[in-house]
């Protein structure tokens, strides 16, 4: 299985948070994810918020380097 990753940097917050996760399994992130996301930006532990993280998901490691923030729709 591939290493997969998400990114605070590329999203928008007030706390410009520059957290990075990454983990071999997609469940695994998604715990780190979640913690992160209650623990930090004051999210409620819920399925929507849930599969919202697992959408944002990508293959490999975080860059080094801040990506570009993605502009909230």
């Amino acid at each position: 299985m591939s290493r997969q990753y998400i990114d605070c940097r590329e999203y928008p917050s007030t706390t410009n948070c520059s957290v990075a996760l990454s983990a071999d399994s997609e469940s695994e992130l998604l715990d780190a994810a979640v913690q992160h996301a209650v623990a930090v930006h004051g999210h409620a532990d819920t399925p929507e918020l849930r599969t919202q993280l697992a959408s944002l998901f990508k293959t490999g490691t975080p860059p080094l380097q801040a990506p570009a923030q993605k502009v909230p729709a």
